[in-house]
């Protein structure tokens, strides 16, 4: 088996005060996503930066205390890379990608956007970018006989099933029709058809959501997003046999405003 987690952890100095660490010392997994890590590699403790038990990838942004992603895994990887490409996004904090044996697993975290501001071009720019590199490496992991799995916070939800007021969302980031298209041409065009693993094992349900403002009541009322997704080529995605949101049983225990989204392959 091989287990994959993704988490966005709002700040993981932040996250490791507040659960991360006991979180990470139960956890099965056998490899682990992280996105807004919001941190440099010293600013972290070495039971966060570098737990006993675990190779760590750290890819900070140029930009001090945003974005950020890292990957921990139980193996050494065989080979490592941070960014893809991009002459814009590479510094940034919002990809690194690590080969397994016969598999390669990236953390994303792509841009949040705001519509009518820099940051919903940037983040259309990172999309423009972003889509053929997704449709090269499922190319380039084909002729190699490997799998790939793209997973993080990818700040879109696909379909109404994936928000809970999707009515009251259709004008916002994260929702808007340019933004959803892009997905589908992630899952079915010309991005090379990779596979929503959660959804394809959950298919005919509400959410299940993965992110709840800390505004109001939203965790409380299961008013949240699923944003956070693991996207499979097709023979890695036929492979899961389990996934699921580890959802946290209060307000009070949860370390960020996401939660782990966690899928089980039967390799």
């Amino acid at each position: 088996m091989l287990t994959v987690t993704t988490v966005n952890v709002n700040g993981l100095r932040a996250a490791a005060k507040k659960g991360f660490v006991e979180w990470l010392a139960q956890t099965d997994a056998d490899v682990i996503c992280l996105q807004e890590v919001r941190a440099e590699p010293g600013q972290l403790t070495p039971e966060v930066r570098e737990p006993d038990g675990w190779f760590t990838v750290h890819a900070p942004a140029a930009a001090k205390g945003r974005a950020g992603v890292s990957l921990y895994a139980r193996r050494e990887p065989e080979r490592v890379q941070i960014g893809f490409g991009s002459a814009e996004f590479d510094g940034s904090g919002r990809y690194a990608e690590i080969d397994l044996p016969g598999v390669t697993v990236a953390s994303l975290y792509l841009p949040s956007g705001e519509v009518g501001t820099e940051r919903q071009d940037e983040k259309l720019r990172f999309m423009a970018e972003f889509l053929p590199y997704l449709q090269g490496l499922r190319e380039r992991a084909a002729a190699d006989g490997r799998e790939v799995v793209v997973c993080g916070d990818w700040n879109i939800a696909h379909q109404e099933a994936d928000l809970k007021n999707w009515k009251g969302n259709k004008k916002n980031s994260g929702f808007l029709p340019e933004e959803r298209e892009w997905l589908t041409r992630v899952l079915a065009g010309d991005g090379g058809a990779y596979v929503d693993v959660v959804r394809e094992l959950h298919p005919d349900v509400a959410g299940p959501y993965s992110w709840w403002s800390y505004r109001g009541r939203a965790f409380d009322n299961d008013s949240g997003w699923r944003i956070d997704y693991q996207m499979a080529t097709p023979g890695l995605a036929a492979k899961a046999v389990k996934a699921w949101v580890e959802r946290a049983a209060t307000h009070d225990e949860r370390w960020s405003d996401h939660a782990p989204v966690t899928a089980a392959y039967d390799l």
